[in-house]
Formats: structure tokens, sequence, C-alpha cells
């Protein structure tokens, strides 16, 4: 049994780039404008690239780990599956 894939439409990979490049823009020009010393902004802004890094990481572990969960769920029922087959043969005999 194959799982179904998930495509996502372009124009859902455009609204979700569009989306963060918005944010990275706005991001970084409240922390230009912001009225602070050069060394608060540069914290803000090291923040703001540690918090996008950590989200991405986060995302992409989780779902490795869910694919991972989903391979061993298949090698499991392709072993389970081939158990009953061996048994249901051995009935048979």
């Amino acid at each position: 049994m194959q799982e179904p894939t998930i495509k996502h439409s372009n124009n859902w990979m455009f609204f979700t780039a569009a989306s963060f490049g918005v944010a990275a823009i706005m991001m970084a020009l409240g922390i230009y404008n912001l009225e602070a010393s050069f060394s608060a902004k540069g914290f803000y802004a090291m923040s703001a690239i540690m918090l996008v890094h950590t989200a991405v990481t986060l995302t992409k572990t989780l779902r490795d780990r869910d694919e991972a969960d989903k391979f061993y769920n298949r090698l499991e029922d392709a072993k389970t599956e081939k158990l009953l087959m061996d048994v249901s043969k051995s009935d048979n005999v």
C-alpha cells in the first residue's frame, strides 16, 4: 500500500515564501528604526536570525521523525503481512 503524497500548489509555495520575505523585511526595518544602541540592535538582529534558524531546524526534525515513524510502521506492517501469509500457507498444507 502506497502512502498518499502531498503536493503543494505553486500558489501556496509563493504565498509562504512571500510571507516569510515580508516578515523578515518587517523585522529588519523594525530593528533598524529602533531607538536603541547599535549593540542592542545587533542583539535583536542575532536573536531574530537564531529564532528563524531554530524554527526551521525544529520543523525539519519533527518532520524527519514523523517520516521515520511512517517508514518503521510500513516495515512492521510488511513483516506482519509476511507472517500472516506464512501462517496461512502452513494451514493449507
